[in-house]
């Protein structure tokens, strides 16, 4: 079957979208009023009897002093990967994003890999042999993810290369910590996590640590926590007028879209996270602390508190979104991946980031600016 791609309304956008289970939160029509730097447009792929099959949020960057754009779809777009026709999808979308001035189209397959159980990478950390998540077997594995690949390159589409030894890179993470919660009670998930996130829920509670939602009012407070956690954390904050638009346009869309929640202790804000929602996919999005009182342990109050009321939404998976792929001992960021894999859910490889060169020379020009930064 062929298909015709058009620019679409938000409204077509969004209701194509609310209809599905499980859509990424930059794959919404309002991800585009959080990204002021990117142009963005709502793409439907129309099928011969004119019905909307596909949707896609496109964001286009200019280069400077020129009227190209680079093309990116993240997490996206929302089509029939498993399709069979696969670049009968794609080349309209190449074809329509050539002719708006797109010198590469940059895109995030939503397509799982592989699976690793939290005893699965709890073994990979121990093993000294295991230098990369990669290295370690998988608890499951999707066949049909390498034959998308394999698909990918004969159409023309390259792989983007990790940029950094860490396996955090521009772009969006290839590996990341999901929490599988449809069909379990509360009590399962809750049984599933190990001893010492149980412990430390248990002794924030005892200590008296209370999270609360917050309002808009409230950002500056996740903020100030947030600078710290990127000092100590060595990476560069956003601005807090980045989270106040990321408010204000996700909540416009659906008042749950997005929730802040604070852990209070004693008259102090001790920690704070934001969570973004889209059908029954749950995400942990930006987290903060501060290293004062960590006796009290306000992270994992925070974050049960957030897997409690994703479970009420009706949430399928609990997402905490990023890790790391090293498994260096010298790496801080390995901390952060023992501290979600203790939530007793699976570390997800996904296909990754993939390029297509609309145009050769201004590609490989944006490829090494890239590699300079």
């Amino acid at each position: 079957m062929s298909y015709c791609l058009k620019a679409i309304t938000r409204e077509e956008h969004l209701a194509f979208v609310t209809a599905r289970s499980s859509v990424s939160h930059m794959q919404v029509p309002s991800w585009g009023d959080v990204k002021p730097d990117w142009r963005a447009e709502s793409l439907g792929w129309i099928d011969g009897n004119g019905r909307l099959v596909g949707v896609g949020l496109v964001l286009l960057r200019p280069l400077p002093k020129l009227k190209r754009y680079l093309a990116y779809l993240p997490e996206g777009p929302v089509i029939d990967w498993a399709a069979a026709d696969l670049e009968q999808w794609l080349r309209p979308m190449l074809a329509y994003l050539k002719q708006r001035g797109a010198f590469t189209v940059k895109m995030g397959p939503p397509v799982v890999v592989r699976r690793w159980s939290a005893e699965a990478v709890k073994a990979a950390i121990a093993d000294p042999q295991a230098r990369r998540l990669g290295d370690a077997e998988a608890t499951e594995q999707e066949p049909q993810a390498v034959d998308l690949a394999d698909r990918l390159r004969r159409m023309g589409w390259q792989r983007t290369e990790p940029g950094s030894e860490d396996g955090f890179a521009p772009g969006q993470p290839r590996y990341v910590f999901q929490v599988p919660f449809a069909g379990r009670s509360l009590e399962d998930i809750h049984r599933s996590l190990n001893q010492q996130w149980r412990r430390n829920i248990k002794k924030a509670e005892k200590a008296g640590v209370k999270v609360v939602q917050g309002g808009y009012e409230d950002l500056p407070a996740f903020y100030d926590l947030y600078v710290e956690t990127a000092q100590r954390d060595k990476f560069i904050p956003r601005p807090l007028a980045y989270f106040q638009r990321m408010w204000t346009a996700l909540r416009a869309e659906d008042a749950d879209r997005m929730r802040l929640y604070l852990a209070h202790h004693e008259g102090d804000v001790l920690a704070a996270a934001t969570m973004l929602t889209v059908g029954e996919h749950v995400w942990y999005s930006y987290g903060a602390s501060t290293s004062r009182k960590r006796e009290v342990q306000p992270n994992n109050a925070i974050q049960w508190r957030m897997m409690c009321d994703a479970h009420e939404l009706g949430a399928a998976v609990y997402d905490f979104r990023g890790i790391t792929d090293t498994l260096d001992e010298g790496n801080h960021l390995l901390g952060l991946l023992r501290f979600k894999s203790g939530s007793g859910g699976h570390a997800v490889e996904y296909l990754g980031e993939w390029d297509y060169p609309l145009n050769k020379v201004l590609h490989k020009a944006l490829d090494l600016y890239m590699s300079r930064r």
